[in-house]
């Protein structure tokens, strides 16, 4: 793209992340937008096109566009949480603590439930222009397997968790992220354990050398985007961080690939 349209891809990617189009919102119409952006309907399509294929936008009829992620689904009413009547903790270190909530779900006899709480981690998916995605090929002790992992890290106290993942890509691979966006938030066993997983997703790096994270190096590889659901079917991709952020990727773009390997 040329430096116009690379401008308007830019404003619209700031619209997005700023939350002036939020998830479910209509694009306006491309008329409006020629002449908001002050750029030609052929100019401003290309970019359109790049977007859906980022799965920052979707297609809806023959030229209608939307930020996906919109929610139809009501939030149910009505119903009662666990009561909570105290907490002791069993062990504590700088790596897990273990507690013992005494809870009362409604209408069951309270009961004492193991909660874990671990370290907040932040996790990249980095993209390139070849639809590509920046992978580590590791061995893990615990289960005793080598895979695939994204990099990651735990967010220090006070930290941005967005700071957070910019280093560990960095550290951990040699790149440096061009930037990258937060997609999302979840809680891997959110029955038992506490342990806040931020998902962000980026698309370029610059290469600026060797790891330097030892600790955590692994072979850094940019592995196509296109091998994920057989590396998937072969258990090659280890962590929920790295399986959660890959499967947003290929939902965004329409589950691309999403039968292989059956």
């Amino acid at each position: 793209m040329g430096p116009k349209t690379t401008k308007v891809y830019e404003t619209i990617r700031d619209w997005l992340a700023s939350g002036e189009l939020a998830p479910g919102d209509k694009l306006p119409s491309e008329r409006t937008l020629v002449e908001r952006l002050g750029i030609g309907r052929t100019a401003l399509r290309q970019v359109l096109v790049r977007l859906v294929s980022e799965g920052a936008l979707e297609v809806r009829g023959r030229s209608s566009y939307r930020v996906p992620g919109g929610v139809s689904v009501e939030t149910p009413t009505g119903l009662e949480p666990w009561k909570i009547h105290g907490e002791r903790t069993v062990y504590d270190n700088r790596w897990v603590k273990l507690d013992l909530w005494d809870v009362e779900p409604p209408g069951v006899e309270r009961f004492e439930h193991h909660v874990v709480k671990l370290q907040h981690v932040a996790i990249s998916a980095v993209l390139d222009d070849q639809d590509r995605v920046l992978m580590l090929w590791r061995y893990r002790f615990v289960p005793q397997q080598w895979g695939w992992e994204l990099p990651g890290g735990i967010v220090d106290a006070g930290e941005d968790a967005t700071t957070t993942a910019l280093r560990e890509v960095e550290e951990e691979t040699g790149w440096r992220p061009t930037s990258l966006d937060h997609v999302l938030t979840y809680q891997p066993m959110v029955g038992m354990v506490d342990s806040p997983h931020e998902i962000f997703v980026g698309r370029g790096a610059e290469h600026v050398g060797p790891p330097t994270d030892l600790e955590e190096a692994g072979h850094v590889e940019w592995v196509p985007l296109s091998d994920v659901p057989g590396l998937m079917a072969k258990g090659d991709l280890m962590g929920s961080g790295t399986l959660v952020a890959l499967l947003h990727i290929l939902a965004k773009r329409g589950g691309q690939g999403a039968t292989a390997g059956r």
